[in-house]
C-alpha cells in the first residue's frame, strides 16, 4: 500500500524465500539436502527475479509463480530454508540488484540490517504475539480465528522469532536508526499514513 501511495515497486523479500522453496519442492531435492548447496548451485533451479512496472514478479523456469508460494508445503519449509546461509547469500544479490535504482519499497525480517542498510528510510514494525497470529490466521482462512488457534499460531511464531533472532547469519534485530512502530492496535490505513509521514520528512520541499 505504501508503494502504492508512492508509484514504487515493491519487494516481498518472504516470497524469494517461498519461490526456492517451491524450487526444492518440485525438483524433488530431499530435505536432508538442502543444507549441502553452494549459493552458487541456486541458480540451476531457474527461478527469476523481474522488475516490471510497479512489481517485482518471481517466475521459476519462465512460470510466475502466484498462489503456489502459499501452498501448505511451501509454508511448512520455508522457514528452514530461510535459515540457510547459501539461500541468503544468494538472495542477497538478487534483492540489491532489484533496489539497484531506487524507488522501491522493500519489506523482509532483514531489509535494513543486511540488504539495505543504508536505505533512505527503515522502518521496525512490531505488534504482540497474539495480534500477529489473528492476523496470519485471518489472511489464510479469511475469517476470524477462534482464541485456540490464536494461541497455538503465536506459540508457532515465538519459535520462529526465537530461531531468527539466534541464527548466526543475518540475524533478526531492530535495524539501527529503525523507526519503531506498534501496530497492535494501529488500523492499516493508520499504519500507512504514519509511514508516508515519514517519508515526506525526508522530502525537501
Amino acid at each position: 500500500a505504501v508503494a502504492k501511495q508512492l508509484d514504487f515497486r515493491h519487494l516481498d523479500s518472504g516470497a524469494l524465500y517461498r519461490a526456492l522453496t517451491f524450487a526444492f519442492l518440485e525438483g524433488g531435492v530431499p530435505e536432508q539436502e538442502w543444507g549441502t548447496l553452494e549459493s552458487e548451485q541456486l541458480g540451476e533451479f531457474k527461478i527469476e527475479v523481474n522488475a516490471e512496472g510497479d512489481r517485482v514478479n518471481i517466475y521459476h523456469d519462465g512460470t510466475l509463480l502466484t498462489s503456489d508460494l502459499r501452498s501448505p508445503a511451501v509454508t511448512a519449509c520455508v522457514s528452514a530454508v530461510a535459515g540457510l546461509p547459501a539461500v541468503r547469500d544468494w538472495l542477497l544479490g538478487v534483492q540489491r540488484s532489484v533496489g539497484a535504482n531506487g524507488n522501491l519499497v522493500a519489506d523482509g525480517r532483514d531489509m535494513g540490517t543486511v540488504v539495505f542498510p543504508d536505505a533512505d528510510l527503515k522502518i521496525f514494525l512490531i505488534a504482540s504475539l497474539e495480534e500477529r497470529a489473528r492476523r496470519r490466521l485471518l489472511q489464510d482462512y479469511g475469517h476470524e480465528p477462534t482464541m485456540a488457534e490464536v494461541q497455538e499460531e503465536a506459540r508457532r511464531i515465538e519459535e520462529r522469532d526465537q530461531a531468527d533472532r539466534s541464527r548466526r547469519h543475518s540475524p533478526l534485530k531492530r535495524p539501527e536508526g529503525a523507526v519503531e512502530v506498534d501496530t497492535t492496535g494501529l488500523p492499516f490505513e493508520d499504519q500507512v499514513s504514519l509511514i508516508l509521514r515519514r517519508v515526506k520528512d525526508l522530502t525537501p520541499l
